[in-house]
Formats: C-alpha cells, structure tokens, sequence
C-alpha cells in the first residue's frame, strides 16, 4: 500500500545567479550548455551536476550540495518562519516541559495570524528574528 511522506530535515538554500562570488563560493566550474544559456557545474555526492542561472543550491545537514531547478524548489520547500526570540524561548519552554501546543496559547494572548505562525514554528522550526 502507498503511504504518503514528507520531508522532515530542513536545508539552507540560494538562489544561484551566476555570479563569480556565488562560483568561487561553491567550488564551481563554468559550462556553456546545449541550449546556449550559460551554468556551472556543482560537485554534488552523485557527482557534477550543470546549474543554471535561476536554480537553487541547496546544503544538506552533512554540508553536501545539490541543485534543484526552481519550479521544484518552489513546490517542495516552504521559508521557515522568523518569530521573536520571546516567542521562540516560549517554545522550547514548552516543549522541553511536555506542555501541549493549546496551553501556549492559553498561556499568552495571541490573535490568529500570530496563531498560525506559531504552529509553523512548532512543528516546521523557526529563525529567531536578529536584534534590531
């Protein structure tokens, strides 16, 4: 029987323009492709893959790249949420404590937009916001 999966590890992705810093960054040779449009080649752990201008380098958990073309990337991974460090904080309180998610919410006012993206974090990860 099929069952239905989804991705749990998160990665560090960019865009790749084509720049010299964004080749020198990650190790890349240029390419001229078939079709006339210039790319780079990225070692990969399958081994050297042709990225053009518009695809996204990804960095696994173990350091390792890929590319993936931005029609993929766009249906496959979401930005994960930046929340205040209080916010962020609260939930790992909670979690670490074995609290359910509705007593967060009990807990502080929250309205639903606020709501919604906590639920995000918790469950997805989050980027704590930088101090301003």
């Amino acid at each position: 029987m099929i069952k239905i999966y989804r991705k749990t590890a998160t990665i560090k992705a960019e865009q790749f323009d084509g720049s010299n810093e964004m080749i020198e960054l990650y190790d890349m040779g240029f390419q001229l492709a078939p079709n006339g449009k210039g790319g780079a080649i990225i070692k990969t752990l399958e081994g050297d893959l042709l990225v053009h201008v518009g695809d996204w380098i990804a960095t696994g958990v173990n350091g390792e790249y890929w590319a993936i073309a931005d029609d993929v990337f766009k249906k496959t991974y979401a930005e994960l949420p930046v929340i205040p460090k209080v916010w962020g904080n609260a939930i790992e309180e909670f979690k670490a404590n074995h609290y359910k998610l509705s007593e967060l919410f009990n807990e502080w006012g929250w309205n639903y937009d606020e709501q919604e993206l906590i639920v995000r974090a918790w469950l997805d990860g989050y980027v704590v916001e930088e101090e301003k």
